[in-house]
């Protein structure tokens, strides 16, 4: 099996986490800090806003099983592109909705991904930016898997995956794991 990796931010890295952990073809979501300019951040620094990073998450899918398109597609779909430096109760540029390409294909592919969902929902405009390249670090164990683990205890997890996930499972019914 082939493996490609996809690396976005789109506020919570809990939340984004959870959205493609559900998606067929994709082998691994971890969740991290990237695009900012402290050397190996931890949770407490990224949360104050002031290092820069963005929540993210890294994804490893199989591009045979689903495209890069495909997982920016999801990407946008299953957040609000439209708020800036936050999502929902999320505020701060730790929450930024963006896009880090690992290359100039990647990166076409993202500006066709905006693109597409700016002619798909008139009369909005996603501010999702474009960034990097950047240094990606891995989030604290505590992190990884969170949804399936604390997550579903947690009541502000409750209260915002699951309508990310219904989301995901409304708009790419085909591609979520059965």
């Amino acid at each position: 099996m082939a493996s490609s990796q996809a690396i976005v931010a789109g506020g919570c890295f809990w939340c984004t986490e959870a959205v493609f952990n559900d998606v067929a073809g994709v082998s691994r979501v971890e969740s991290g800090y990237i695009g900012g300019h402290v050397a190996d951040p931890t949770y407490k620094q990224v949360c104050t806003g002031v290092t820069g990073h963005a929540e993210a998450v890294r994804v490893t899918f199989d591009p045979d099983a689903v495209s890069l398109a495909d997982i920016y597609d999801m990407f946008m779909g299953t957040h609000d592109p439209t708020q800036l430096n936050r999502q929902g109760n999320d505020v701060g540029t730790q929450y930024r909705s963006a896009i880090f390409p690992l290359d100039d294909a990647q990166r076409a592919e993202a500006e066709a991904a905006i693109a597409r969902w700016n002619e798909e929902n008139p009369g909005r405009k996603a501010v999702t930016t474009i960034e990097g390249p950047a240094t990606w670090y891995p989030a604290e164990d505590y992190h990884q898997g969170y949804w399936y683990g604390e997550g579903q205890r947690n009541p502000y997890c409750l209260a915002v995956i699951p309508p990310k996930l219904m989301k995901l499972r409304k708009s790419f019914a085909e591609k979520v794991k059965s």
